[in-house]
């Protein structure tokens, strides 16, 4: 048995590897430039942001100028998602292995590993402020003008005009496939539509299709959010001093909500709960970016309903990375072994172990994400 072990670990692990980078899509779309920074489970990555740079006129003078300090930021990604998928094998599903073809309880124990990397990923949306369509209304019905009007959001943030993506949902990605702007090839460049059912490259971006794509549940607070009477609050500012009109009970605004002000064409993102406890009394809501006018008091609140979050983004605006797991030699019944992918840059750990009369195989893998960037990132409303 523990021959037939051996000869079949590292033919399990390399059909795992393989079958992750088919269906673990996220990662491959975003930032995976920090797989090489070492870290263990429960370290964190720090990545820096650089800060803009001011030009300045050039005067010759027997004095130096003085140059501007430099502040860049920095973003953590903390490696805290280690997950294991379970199974068990027949000793017909070892000859299948063997053959070359993964067996379907692998299979499985891969896709659930691959859905949970790419549903974390896509978690990273409350983050993003950036946001165009109608919440409720699925995109897309009768023209491109909602691709054209996020491409406008993500110009409007700087965001660079290479290596941008858009996911949509099923219901947004079937009314774009019946688009003539995508279906023919006078008009997008290319038959994959018609013969393969995908988008591919269009308008500036490359699109896929998730049945992951989440949506968001707004919080309770709808109507009647003001910004503090008689209380200016400053450009730049992120914890805005609100009052409502609320009748009865305690109401909120939920992290991943998105609001706008009066007066202000900007959307902010809420980033933390906030929760009056009852009516007229003031609650504070954490927003980002910082306030892009300034407040003079009484402002209109306005709060964007729950909505399916498609998503548009440059690969920079997420990061992901991921660790190798600790391998071991066979002893005591157990082969521990672990690879990664060189393309798609993912890696897992494959452990065999017996238990009670029979073999228990388990994939697991090690990573982290963040939303490092989210001024590189737009939500399309659905």
């Amino acid at each position: 048995m523990s021959n037939s072990l051996s000869a079949v670990t590292p033919r399990l692990l390399a059909q795992g590897l393989l079958a992750l980078r088919q269906v673990a899509i996220l990662p491959q779309l975003v930032n995976r430039g920090y797989n090489d920074i070492a870290g263990e489970q429960g370290s964190t990555i720090d990545v820096p942001i650089p800060s803009a740079i001011a030009v300045q006129a050039v005067v010759p003078n027997n004095v130096s100028p003085s140059t501007a300090d430099i502040g860049p930021s920095v973003v953590s990604i903390p490696l805290n998602k280690w997950y294991e998928a379970p199974f068990y094998l027949t000793d017909q599903d070892m000859m299948t292995v063997m053959e070359g073809t993964i067996p379907m309880q692998a299979s499985e124990a891969i896709k659930s590993l691959a859905n949970q990397v790419n549903s974390d990923i896509l978690a990273l949306y409350n983050s993003v402020y950036g946001y165009w369509g109608t919440a409720g209304t699925t995109p897309l019905a009768s023209n491109a003008n909602d691709i054209a009007g996020t491409r406008k959001v993500l110009d409007n943030q700087l965001a660079p005009v290479d290596d941008r993506r858009f996911l949509l949902n099923p219901d947004a990605n079937a009314n774009a496939m019946s688009l003539t702007a995508f279906q023919y090839v006078n008009q997008s460049g290319t038959d994959l539509t018609m013969r393969k059912g995908q988008i591919g490259e269009r308008l500036g971006f490359d699109f896929y299709m998730s049945q992951l794509i989440p949506t968001h549940t707004s919080g309770t607070i709808t109507t009647g959010l003001v910004a503090k009477a008689a209380t200016p609050q400053a450009v730049g500012t992120t914890a805005i001093v609100c009052t409502t009109a609320a009748s009865t009970g305690a109401c909120a605004l939920l992290a991943g909500d998105i609001i706008t002000f009066a007066g202000d064409s900007q959307t902010y993102v809420v980033t933390a709960n906030a929760t009056q406890a009852a009516a007229a009394t003031d609650v504070t809501v954490n927003i980002q970016p910082g306030k892009q006018v300034a407040l003079t008091g009484g402002e209109a609140v306005s709060v964007k309903a729950s909505h399916v979050v498609n998503l548009a983004f440059h690969r920079d605006a997420f990061a992901f990375a991921t660790r190798p797991l600790e391998a071991a030699v066979e002893g005591l019944g157990h082969i521990i072994t672990s690879a990664a992918d060189p393309l798609s840059g993912l890696t897992l750990r494959l452990e065999i172990s017996r238990e009670f009369k029979r073999t228990r195989y388990s994939y697991d893998i090690l990573y982290g994400c963040q939303c490092i960037r989210p001024q590189l990132a737009a939500r399309l409303a659905g």
